[in-house]
């Protein structure tokens, strides 16, 4: 994983990249190798995980099919442009 830090903004880049380790699920699998989990503990919170996804699963299903409203979609702000992208004129071939 790599995070670019830009304009010496140390704080930015931080967040996207605790951003990133939770996305990717790294807190959760350190917190899971921290201690040691019992068989039954583990059944309890599998258990639990897979009802979770079943529920959600069925939320979205039924968004879907219309008997659920969609939830209200969040505003969203325009992107930046990449600052590592090449430019559109930059092109080599043809010159």
């Amino acid at each position: 994983m790599r995070i670019f830090v830009r304009d010496n903004n140390v704080e930015q880049a931080l967040r996207v990249l605790k951003k990133r380790m939770q996305r990717e699920g790294l807190f959760r699998e350190m917190k899971a190798h921290a201690s040691y989990e019992k068989p039954s503990e583990k059944r309890v919170r599998e258990k639990a995980e897979a009802i979770r996804r079943a529920r959600k699963m069925a939320r979205k299903k039924a968004q879907r099919e219309g008997t659920l409203p969609m939830p209200k979609a969040k505003p969203r702000l325009p992107r930046r442009p990449n600052p590592f992208a090449p430019a559109a004129d930059a092109s080599p071939i043809g010159k």
